[in-house]
């Protein structure tokens, strides 16, 4: 065997040892998806400032033996979401945190669209028989009270339709508030990210409780 050769060798053996040790470390680490737009994608914060940083930072510190893995794209809507699922739930995941609707509401599309929506997403998810925390959210109350009142009803009707863990308005205490989001006056900084995470926590674990 020629020196490459031999390098070779040692080389691709070395690898399959770190493949083999590092597979059982992944195959035991619960899997989260995150599924939503650009307040879970982390839009204009860095990686570790975003949700995905921030939420995994603090199951890591309460001890929760699980992994973020993030599919949320800014901008999407509850269709956009709808028309990707398929494709990114070839990825096991063990649960999945839904945070989808905003970009509807902020585009005035119609509530029972949203809903429909929604509906096709949490059906499909339940299809693979795991669990989901739904991440709820408010309308404009510029809108008028009939879009308020059809938008706001959707979540917790389809968290009680679905067995779906709930949080009904995941900005609560965050939107409107300039010291706790960005210049855009829409999506959060970290520390409007860090209110969220704080109050989103033990629902993550009650998550987690139920993926087993």
């Amino acid at each position: 065997m020629t020196r490459w050769g031999r390098a070779l060798g040692a080389a691709m053996a070395a690898l399959t040892m770190i493949v083999g040790l590092a597979l059982p470390a992944l195959a035991d680490a619960r899997v989260v998806l995150l599924y939503g737009d650009s307040v879970l994608a982390g839009l204009g914060l860095s990686e570790a400032d975003g949700f995905m940083g921030q939420m995994q930072a603090a199951m890591d510190k309460a001890g929760l033996d699980a992994k973020l893995v993030n599919a949320s794209v800014s901008g999407d809507t509850s269709a956009d979401g709808l028309a990707r699922l398929e494709w990114t739930l070839g990825t096991p995941a063990d649960a999945v945190i839904l945070g989808l609707g905003a970009n509807d509401m902020l585009q005035g599309l119609p509530p029972a669209e949203t809903r429909a929506n929604l509906e096709a997403m949490l059906s499909g998810i339940d299809a693979l028989d795991v669990p989901v925390l739904l991440l709820g959210m408010k309308a404009n109350r510029g809108l008028g009270p009939d879009y308020v009142a059809d938008f706001d009803a959707i979540y917790p009707a389809l968290a009680a339709e679905h067995g779906a863990l709930l949080d009904p308005f995941y900005l609560e205490g965050v939107a409107l508030d300039p010291g706790l989001n960005q210049a855009d006056g829409l999506h959060p900084n970290a520390k409007g990210v860090a209110v969220i995470v704080a109050r989103l926590l033990p629902l993550v674990q009650q998550l987690l409780a139920e993926a087993g």
